[in-house]
C-alpha cells in the first residue's frame, strides 16, 4: 500500500506545474544535493495586541527519498532565491514527505 502512496507523491513531485528543481545544501555548506521540491506560500495571520498583520509564509515540502537528514538551518536554492530552513522539518504519517518552514536569505 505504501508503494500506491510513494507512486503518487513522487508524480505530484516530478510534475512541472507542482514541483520544482532545487538544491539542497546541509548544514549550509558544500555543493549541494538536486532536488525536487513543492512550494507553498500561505499566509499567516499574526496578532500584537489588537492589531492583525498578514504575514507571508514560505513552506517548502521534500521528498525523504531524497533529503532523509534535512533539518534547521540547511539551505534551499531555487533558482536565484536561496531559504534557510527555520524550523524541524515535520514529516507525513508515512514519512514520505518532510515539511519545512523557511525564509528566504
Amino acid at each position: 500500500m505504501i508503494d500506491a502512496f510513494a507512486l503518487a507523491i513522487d508524480a505530484l513531485f516530478a510534475d512541472p506545474n507542482i514541483g520544482e528543481d532545487a538544491l539542497w545544501k546541509a548544514g549550509g555548506v558544500g555543493g549541494g544535493v538536486a532536488v525536487r521540491i513543492i512550494r507553498k506560500s500561505p499566509d499567516r495571520l499574526a496578532e500584537f495586541g489588537d492589531s492583525r498583520a498578514v504575514l507571508p509564509t514560505v513552506g517548502i515540502d521534500i521528498r525523504r527519498s531524497q533529503a532523509a537528514t534535512i533539518t534547521k538551518g540547511d539551505l534551499i536554492l531555487i533558482g536565484a532565491e536561496t531559504f534557510r530552513i527555520i524550523g524541524e522539518p515535520m514529516d507525513d504519517a508515512l514519512g514520505l514527505v518532510s515539511a519545512s518552514e523557511a525564509v528566504r536569505v
